[in-house]
């Protein structure tokens, strides 16, 4: 058992990101810690399914989360100038609720949000 609460955040890579979505989850929902689950591009990887080792590892390492550090909240977070999925903000909106929609089917019993960095490093929180 750990003290404190936690949030988890499936998010990219990119260090750019790491400080913005730590901040915003604290602030948004009160928690003092989230942990984090790195992929390059990782909404692309949880919204197509085709990569079944990728997608079972985030799953593993999502699952500690929640059931060592009861994490109660998941953000899938996608994000301006993603150097591991390059594509347009709207193919990336599409895929982050996608992405969404396949950790919602893991039935884990957390709330899922997914999140957009934009261009100024800021984040908007895409659902509700």
């Amino acid at each position: 058992m750990t003290d404190g609460r936690f949030a988890t955040a499936v998010n990219c890579m990119d260090g750019r990101v790491q400080i913005p979505v730590v901040e915003w989850l604290k602030k948004q929902y009160g928690v003092d810690y989230v942990d984090m689950i790195t992929e390059p591009g990782p909404e692309r990887l949880l919204a197509e399914g085709k990569d079944r080792r990728g997608i079972g590892s985030i799953r593993r390492r999502l699952q500690i989360s929640v059931t060592r550090h009861n994490s109660k909240l998941v953000a899938i977070v996608g994000h301006h100038d993603c150097a591991g999925n390059p594509t347009d903000k709207e193919t990336q909106l599409r895929q982050l609720s996608n992405a969404g929609k396949t950790v919602e089917s893991w039935n884990f019993g957390v709330r899922v949000v997914e999140l957009w960095v934009d261009e100024k490093w800021e984040v908007q929180r895409l659902s509700t």
